[in-house]
């Protein structure tokens, strides 16, 4: 399906030619990073170590990570710290998360969270929080959720969806066999209910999930789980390259070439996906704004 990975020696695996990217200095870059510093927020882009994140910051972008800095689940696959017990939730969050948005001068923003198994609500209330504050101090904002599965807890979705986001996101993350291996708690099934949860309830809302390649899929299994995401309800499916944070997470085995991502997004478009955003440098809030535009271009002139 693409580069084969030999790591026998387990030594840093080599970079697919084209996977390398040329970062050029930005004023931009260090302006968002600057205002990010300044009220003492977490983003996904550097706690995950996205490999996009510069080019994000270039254009004003960030991806907020809610809830404190640390997971209460160890995800194979993910370098955000792991923490039985977190630190307690900042109820200044909200207003300062806004603040940035406002200063960033964002016209769509992008909030995920750590799990937070420790909180009775999973940390619902919080996010309904933050995206109220978040309108009320950016009117004509559009908003996009990523969040956990909440355990499935209907009445914590029911909480974060209604403070009314533009799209709500929850990644699948991988195939159905490989889920035990790269999610801890989280389950395939379960995470179908959640999405088959908010389109069913919430219509008005874009349902999105992402998958990574690169753990030893093969294409069957990528074009099933595509099935699974149309069939719960998505209108929004990404496909990226999974790059190993670190060595001490689950290993690469397959760098995936191109021209398989422009495969898996003609099949999901032919069985009626909404709208397919794949790539290797694809992640699941990168270009969030635009891919939401571009949707609702769609749904005026289909």
């Amino acid at each position: 399906m693409g580069f084969k990975i030999h790591d026998e020696k387990k030594k840093r695996l080599p970079m697919a030619p084209w996977l390398r990217q040329k970062i050029t200095s930005s004023m931009n870059a260090y302006k968002t990073e600057g205002i990010v510093k300044e009220y003492g927020l977490n983003t996904v882009c550097e706690e995950a170590k996205c490999p996009n994140r510069f080019q994000c910051y270039t254009q004003h972008t960030a991806t907020f990570l809610a809830l404190g800095k640390a997971c209460t689940r160890a995800c194979s696959f993910c370098e955000i710290d792991f923490d039985k017990n977190p630190a307690p939730l900042d109820p200044e969050e909200p207003n300062k998360i806004a603040q940035s948005i406002s200063l960033l001068k964002l016209k769509h923003a992008v909030i995920t969270m750590v799990a937070r198994d420790d909180l009775e609500d999973g940390g619902a209330l919080q996010i309904k929080k933050i995206v109220q504050a978040i309108y009320k101090k950016n009117p004509q904002i559009t908003t996009e959720i990523l969040t956990s599965d909440f355990h499935q807890n209907q009445d914590a979705l029911r909480c974060v969806m209604s403070a009314a986001p533009s799209i709500f996101n929850h990644n699948i993350e991988t195939t159905k066999d490989l889920t035990p291996k790269v999610r801890h708690k989280a389950t395939y099934q379960g995470s179908l209910k959640v999405l088959s949860f908010v389109k069913n309830h919430y219509n008005n809302v874009f349902v999105k999930s992402g998958i990574m390649l690169g753990f030893g899929e093969s294409i069957d299994s990528v074009k099933k789980t595509i099935q699974d995401l149309y069939n719960a309800g998505c209108d929004i499916i990404t496909i990226g390259q999974y790059l190993q944070p670190s060595q001490k997470k689950i290993k690469l085995k397959e760098y995936v070439k191109p021209e398989v991502f422009d495969l898996l997004k003609v099949y999901g478009e032919d069985l009626g996906v909404p709208f397919m955003h794949t790539g290797p440098f694809i992640r699941s809030s990168y270009n969030a704004g635009a891919v939401l535009d571009q949707l609702l271009q769609k749904k005026r002139h289909p």
